[in-house]
């Protein structure tokens, strides 16, 4: 599908103040600013599975449309929720275990990158991703 693919970060837009509000210290955001994430997705129907690899740690994920599920941030912050299809864009919604406050993330095919999109406490970040 159009999310299939490896995609490799290539720029971030307010990632910073975003890790900031989220409450990660200053020096695992100046780290995460500089994570050299690539994200693998292969996606059969419902289904995604998504391979995460970064400086910092290698996982993967598989969730099903819909289908609540639990997910740790590279920080350790643990979350519950799901995507759900919205058109063409991913629609992510998940709440903190530790304060119970939602993060929303959005994944859509601009052109020819992934633009991955956070919202969290009013603040909005996003990280733009390219085929490699």
């Amino acid at each position: 599908m159009a999310f299939d693919g490896t995609w490799k970060v290539d720029r971030s837009d307010n990632y910073e103040k975003f890790m900031e509000v989220m409450g990660v210290n200053v020096m695992k955001r100046k780290l995460g600013a500089h994570d050299n994430l690539k994200i693998t997705i292969q996606q059969d129907g419902n289904k995604f599975t998504i391979k995460e690899s970064s400086t910092f740690r290698s996982i993967e994920i598989v969730f099903t449309l819909g289908v609540e599920f639990e997910y740790s941030l590279a920080d350790g912050t643990d979350l519950t929720g799901s995507w759900n299809m919205e058109g063409n864009k991913l629609v992510g919604k998940f709440n903190r275990k530790d304060n119970n406050k939602e993060l929303k993330a959005f994944r859509e095919i601009v052109g020819d990158e992934l633009v991955q999109t956070y919202v969290y406490e009013g603040v909005e970040a996003k990280r733009i991703f390219k085929r490699g």
